[in-house]
């Protein structure tokens, strides 16, 4: 059995991880590649949750056809 934080696609991990990056970046959470015990909850958690926003509009549009 594998853990949720497994991707499915290994291919798909870089590209997820630049995608980690460019969102911490947006939202000016000094995310580093490595440990991050220094970020509080909050500031992972929105990392996260803007994370699959994004993820989520881009389903929604292309669903839409645009």
């Amino acid at each position: 059995m594998s853990g949720r934080n497994n991707t499915n696609v290994p291919e798909a991990r870089e590209a997820m991880d630049r995608f980690k990056m460019e969102v911490a970046n947006e939202l000016g959470v000094p995310l580093t590649n490595g440990y991050n015990g220094n970020l509080t909850s909050a500031q992972n958690g929105s990392v996260g949750g803007y994370m699959v926003k994004k993820m989520i509009e881009a389903q929604e549009r292309q669903m839409a056809g645009k």
